[in-house]
């Protein structure tokens, strides 16, 4: 039957390298972590193909840093980026400073383990299909619809895999389909994003706040931006038209000012509804990573970095024939940033919180930073 999963929910260990199939490793979506996926599957010398129905670089709404420990995992994968900037931490700008710059409403937490790079979404993909085919990933341009799971393989379509990895986004189809999804707790938050041909003004990704929402400003280049705007649908104010940037770009006079008269470089994208529960990150021979895997919410900046370890252990429970294990694995994974950005979003929901937040932040630096740290990775 179309658009259904028929699923053995087993745990698999006697796995047979003499089944007849046509690759090891079957990856649903073909963005940064199904990449990641396929690029570690193939560095640990099994076959993959991915399926992606779009056949050039994607572009979608991100804030666009990578963390340090994400940076790491790039080089360890021979990723080579051909254009970012670097930033040293996250400097967090309170509702005053959103309005005057004063060095007063900051508090500044640094990274204890190197850099942060900020690297465009299109940039990242490039690089991460660039190292996939070398690595000589097979791809099927298509939409997959049709899983059929076994006890030795998954068919994707009419081609066998050992294993699948479902990295098929935040509203995962193949998530809902197992279902795996479950409802949300938190009251829903959009996002928008846009990018400025404006130097970097700051060594930091700078998050300011208001009573409405937050603008992430990661540089990318030397001579680009990326502007990120969140906020809870409900905090938007009436009359605003969520459509257009520039009128939640009002929120934030200091980086309104900033790019005033800037050449935009990129279109407006927006994505939304970023809480995603489920009861497990695997059934089967399916193993489901980066945002199919769950989410909370891109307060904490960690997406990528995230969708890169999710795939590496997924990947290592593959090769080990121990799929039920990432089940704990992602667990231990997902963990502090769960713990964290929830406590972000309790803090952001609360006026009395967001104006203790920085005061409180700037008193315990050294707390700061092993925050930020933890983040990091």
């Amino acid at each position: 039957m179309p658009n259904e999963i028929n699923s053995n929910s087993v745990d698999h260990h006697d796995f047979d390298h003499d089944v007849d199939h046509d690759f090891d490793v079957g990856v649903i979506g073909g963005g940064p972590s199904g990449l990641a996926a396929a690029i570690y599957a193939a560095m640990n010398g099994l076959s993959v193909v991915v399926f992606e129905p779009k056949d050039a670089t994607i572009d979608k709404a991100c804030g666009e840093g990578l963390m340090p420990s994400a940076v790491h995992e790039l080089q360890e994968m021979g990723i080579v980026i051909p254009e970012s900037h670097p930033f040293k931490g996250i400097r967090y700008i309170n509702k005053e400073g959103a309005h005057t710059e004063n060095p007063k409403n900051w508090a500044d937490g640094h990274f204890t383990s190197g850099d942060g790079w900020g690297v465009r979404r299109l940039t990242l993909h490039k690089a991460l299909l660039d190292r996939a085919n070398e690595l000589n990933v097979q791809w099927r341009h298509t939409r997959v619809q049709h899983v059929l799971q076994h006890k030795e393989c998954v068919t994707l379509e009419d081609i066998r895999v050992r294993y699948c990895i479902a990295a098929d986004g935040l509203h995962s189809p193949t998530r809902k389909r197992l279902g795996l999804s479950k409802p949300p707790k938190l009251p829903k938050r959009i996002g928008v994003r846009q990018h400025f041909e404006v130097s970097p003004w700051s060594p930091f990704v700078e998050v300011y706040w208001s009573e409405y929402g937050e603008c992430y400003i990661t540089p990318v280049s030397k001579n680009q931006v990326g502007v990120a705007i969140l906020a809870y649908a409900d905090h938007i104010p009436k009359g605003t038209d969520t459509g257009k940037f520039e009128s939640l770009l009002e929120w934030f006079p200091v980086v309104q000012a900033k790019v005033q008269g800037a050449n935009t470089l990129s279109s407006v994208r927006g994505a939304g509804g970023f809480e995603q529960r489920l009861h497990a990150t695997q059934q089967g021979r399916i193993l489901l990573v980066g945002d199919a895997a769950g989410y909370l919410d891109p307060i904490t900046g960690e997406g990528i970095r995230l969708g890169l370890l999710s795939a590496k252990s997924a990947v290592h429970c593959i090769v080990n024939n121990e799929p039920a294990r990432y089940r704990r694995e992602h667990r231990l994974i997902l963990a502090p940033y769960w713990i964290l950005t929830g406590g972000l979003l309790w803090l952001r929901r609360f006026s009395l919180g967001r104006k203790i937040m920085i005061p409180f932040l700037q008193k315990i630096p050294f707390a700061f930073n092993r925050i930020v740290s933890i983040l990091g990775g």
